[in-house]
């Protein structure tokens, strides 16, 4: 029997303006791929596409065509072509997950003991850029919440504020206590980014994700050689979508961690090749949603509870849309769960 594929647009809403030093979302286009058999729609599978603009190294104004362009020819060889999907990694990343929850007819994509029920996976708070009540609110209610790694997006108000907010923290709560991870998103120069660095190491700062802007291969790797921090790239990784560019890349910046996104640093056959050559170099890393839907953030976590992760990851985005699918994914304090007890039903209607 032949599989019918639908390509299904969204456009999402956030709860809350989401700030970054590239602007403020308040929503967020998506698009589900829906895999069935032409005879019988009850067995299915769906994956997520979620790009962002000015960031996704496959977004463009033709996204959507070009999706509908692969969808057909997947469904003619009932296949996915992963070379070149290579360099469109957030479609690659809804169609492996869709193929997996097709294969499962579950949502428990993969059998591990986050999908039973039995574990949970260690997350950190994320606070998002704002003025600097909106951020001091948010510490105080991620803190309140039960997380101890809090992560603060820096870079859109005056630095001294954001150094403030930061030592008050450290004025009620220790590094054992709580941990701390702040991103720049690129947004300190090559000239001034040490010195800050050295500001922030004050604090017992756990890392530092992607202090200046990507494409600067040789003043982030002067800065990896003499951080008083650790150093994880981000957005560095994006469009370095080919093994031996991994490698290059790797090799020239030598940096403490990466962050892998599936969605925007080449799916999950990318991400874990960026994984084995991290690891091969003894390079940390931990995996972060890219601000998906519940769809992409369930196979994202399902994903990366197969990699025993020990460190907190960044898998509380998808919780961010007043609209959101929903799915059994729980935030209990600094872990998220996935609940097999309250297993629900996609509506097609999306």
């Amino acid at each position: 029997m032949s599989i019918k594929i639908d390509i299904i647009p969204r456009l999402l809403h956030f709860k809350h303006p989401a700030g970054t030093s590239r602007g403020v979302y308040s929503t967020r286009k998506v698009w589900y791929i829906l895999l069935s058999y032409q005879s019988d729609t009850s067995l299915f599978g769906i994956g997520e596409c979620a790009p962002l603009p000015d960031l996704s190294c496959d977004y463009s104004d033709q996204y959507e065509s070009i999706l509908k362009n692969f969808a057909k020819e997947f469904s003619l060889n009932n296949k996915i072509d992963w070379e070149t999907l290579r360099n469109y990694p957030s479609m690659l990343f809804g169609f492996e997950t869709a193929v997996q929850h097709y294969q499962r007819q579950s949502l428990q994509l993969w059998d591990t003991p986050f999908a039973k029920g039995q574990e949970g996976i260690p997350i950190n708070g994320l606070v998002w850029m704002g003025g600097l009540d909106f951020m001091q609110h948010q510490i105080e209610t991620k803190i309140a919440d039960g997380f101890r790694l809090i992560k603060l997006k820096i870079g859109s108000i005056d630095f001294e504020h954001e150094i403030d907010l930061i030592k008050q923290i450290r004025a009620q709560f220790s590094s054992e206590q709580i941990q701390i991870r702040v991103d720049a998103n690129g947004a300190f120069s090559a000239t001034d980014a040490l010195m800050k660095l050295e500001q922030l190491a004050k604090y017992d700062i756990h890392s530092i994700e992607q202090p200046i802007a990507a494409n600067q291969w040789d003043e982030m790797a002067k800065l990896a050689k003499v951080t008083p921090l650790p150093i994880a790239l981000d957005e560095e990784l994006i469009g370095v979508n080919t093994l031996a560019g991994k490698k290059e890349l790797l090799d020239a910046i030598m940096p403490q961690y990466i962050i892998l996104k599936p969605s925007l640093h080449g799916g999950i056959v990318g991400c874990e090749e960026w994984i084995r050559e991290a690891e091969a170099r003894k390079i940390g890393w931990w995996v972060t949603s890219a601000l998906e839907s519940n769809i992409g953030l369930n196979a994202l976590a399902q994903w990366t509870a197969t990699l025993n992760p020990v460190v907190p990851q960044g898998l509380g985005t998808g919780l961010l849309y007043s609209d959101n699918i929903d799915l059994p994914l729980e935030i209990r304090e600094d872990y998220l769960w996935f609940n097999p007890n309250r297993m629900v039903t996609i509506d097609f209607d999306l």
